[in-house]
């Protein structure tokens, strides 16, 4: 039986991130077959039992993920220039006051905090910022079938031809689109159920069927709703909220 890396192994049953596990592998928190684990790099059997030591799993436990409604204006990563970072946001006045989770604010919790996903400047609705790579990889990895939903606001003549060709059989940059889920609401608003999230995607997907995207608000990101949550407030997921 071939072996691998200890990192990818515990990525690919879900234990932690690759970046995580390296970290707690130093730490002397890993084990295979109880024996403790401490070099990088090492290679096991995918048929090994990889367990993390209680101190890993408590500092599992205390990583947060943040649920914002993202204003326009705001950037989900990095600051760009004249347009603030959505992090800046995060912020005890912005906390949302009906957020059930028993967790308190600390300005610690931001450190760590990315976007897992994109949402364009010119768009709003939910957006997730975590610090557990757990999630991040279930959103963003390349073998992620999470459906995100959007409601969107079109210009232009929305033909029954158009609608076929958002739903499958368009390509961007030279690869096919995965089948969506593209309904009309009425004359001028689609949802989008997608289950990938390549740059700008609806506002791409729908130039080329001849419409032009004036709103676009992401809603829904698996089992987990925008709900009300006002605009610029945020909340943390709770303890048995899953995607």
């Amino acid at each position: 039986m071939k072996e691998v890396r200890l990192s990818k192994l515990m990525s690919e049953r879900g234990l932690c991130s690759r970046r995580e596990a390296d970290r707690f592998i130093e730490q002397g928190w890993v084990y295979v077959d109880g024996e403790r684990i401490t070099t990088l790099g090492t290679k096991v059997r995918p048929d090994q039992i990889v367990t993390l030591d209680e101190r890993a799993q408590r500092r599992q436990k205390d990583v947060v993920t943040i649920l914002l409604n993202k204003p326009i204006g705001y950037v989900s990563g990095q600051p760009e220039k004249d347009y603030a970072p959505a992090i800046d946001l995060v912020t005890a006045k912005n906390h949302y006051a009906e957020d059930r989770s028993q967790r308190r604010f600390a300005a610690k919790q931001r450190k760590g905090l990315a976007p897992a996903g994109r949402l364009d400047i010119d768009s709003q609705g939910l957006l997730v910022l975590t610090q557990d790579g757990r999630i991040a990889k279930q959103l963003i990895g390349a073998d992620s079938r999470i459906e995100k939903e959007y409601l969107v606001r079109v210009g232009g003549d929305v033909t029954a031809k158009a609608l076929r060709m958002l739903n499958h059989g368009l390509t961007l940059d030279g690869r096919a689109l995965r089948p969506a889920k593209v309904t009309r609401l009425n004359e001028d608003q689609l949802r989008f159920i997608l289950t990938e999230g390549r740059k700008r995607q609806i506002r791409r997907m729908c130039e080329l069927v001849g419409l032009a995207v004036t709103g676009l608000k992401r809603v829904r990101i698996g089992h987990v709703k925008l709900g009300r949550l006002p605009r610029g407030q945020w909340r943390y997921l709770g303890e048995r909220e899953t995607f």
